[in-house]
C-alpha cells in the first residue's frame, strides 16, 4: 500500500489563491486506507474550503486513482462539473496525480497529498516500511527481512558498529534489523547465510522512470 499524508491547509490555499472554483477527486484504494482520500475525508475538505469562499463544483473517487481506465472512467462521468471547475485538486499518492494530468492538457492539476514510502499494513492507521522496490530482492539471502530498507544505512553484509542493545544507531527506538536478520536464520538453521557474502545492488535495476509490459499467452481454445 502506497501511505501518503495530507499537506497543511496554508499549502492547499496557496496553490488555489488563483482559482475559484474547484474539481476534488480521492482514491478509494490507499489514499482511503491512509484516511487522506476517501469519501469522508473529501466531504470534510471540501466543507473546509467552501468556509474559504472556494467553489466546489463536485467531487469522485476512483477505486485506485492510478489506475488510468478506472480514472478516466469516473472523469468522463463528471466531465460537466469538471469543466465548470478552475482546477483539479487530487488527493492520491503522485502516481494518482500524474494519471489525471495525463487527461487534462489545459487544466491545472494540484496534489493534496504527500506520497510517503510503500507499506505495511498493521491495523487501521498503522503503517511501517519494509520494502524500498529496489529492483533487485536480497530476501532470499536474509531470512526474508529486508535490510537495504529496515536498516538506516542500507548495509547488506551485517551490522555496523553503532547498534547497542539490539537497537539501532541512527534510531534507538527501532531494533537493529540485522540482530533480527540473526535471531531468524538462527531459528531456521541457516546461520551460514550470514557469511555469504552479499555484492552490492545494480542500482541500474532501478532505472527512472521504469516501463513494465506485460504480454499474456494466448488462450489455446482447441480441446
Amino acid at each position: 500500500m502506497i501511505i501518503t499524508t495530507a499537506k497543511q491547509l496554508d499549502n492547499l490555499f496557496d496553490v488555489l489563491k488563483e482559482h475559484q472554483c474547484v474539481f476534488l477527486i480521492g482514491c478509494g484504494s490507499c489514499a482511503a486506507a491512509c484516511h487522506t482520500g476517501g469519501e469522508e475525508d473529501i466531504i470534510e475538505i471540501k466543507k473546509v474550503l467552501e468556509e474559504h469562499n472556494k467553489t466546489i463544483t463536485g467531487y469522485c473517487i476512483p477505486k485506485e486513482t492510478c489506475h488510468h481506465l478506472l480514472t478516466r472512467k469516473e472523469l468522463i462521468a463528471h466531465k460537466q462539473d469538471i469543466d465548470k471547475s478552475g482546477c483539479i485538486m487530487v488527493f492520491s499518492c503522485g502516481a494518482g496525480v500524474q494519471a489525471v494530468v495525463s487527461f487534462y492538457e489545459d487544466k491545472e492539476v494540484y496534489s493534496a497529498l504527500d506520497t510517503l514510502f510503500l507499506g505495511n499494513v498493521h491495523r487501521f492507521g498503522k503503517f511501517s516500511e519494509t520494502c524500498s522496490m529496489c529492483g533487485q530482492c536480497v530476501l532470499n539471502k536474509t531470512g526474508g527481512i529486508c535490510p537495504v530498507t529496515r536498516c538506516a544505512k542500507g548495509l547488506l553484509n551485517g551490522p555496523c558498529g553503532g547498534a547497542k542493545n539490539g537497537k539501532c544507531e541512527v534510531n534507538p527506538e527501532n531494533e537493529c534489523v540485522w540482530v533480527s536478520i540473526y535471531e531468524r536464520l538462527k531459528k531456521l538453521g541457516r546461520l551460514d547465510k550470514l557469511v555469504q557474502f552479499k555484492e552490492p545492488k545494480d542500482y541500474s535495476l532501478k532505472r527512472k522512470p521504469f516501463h513494465l509490459n506485460i504480454t499474456l499467452p494466448k488462450k489455446n481454445n482447441k480441446e
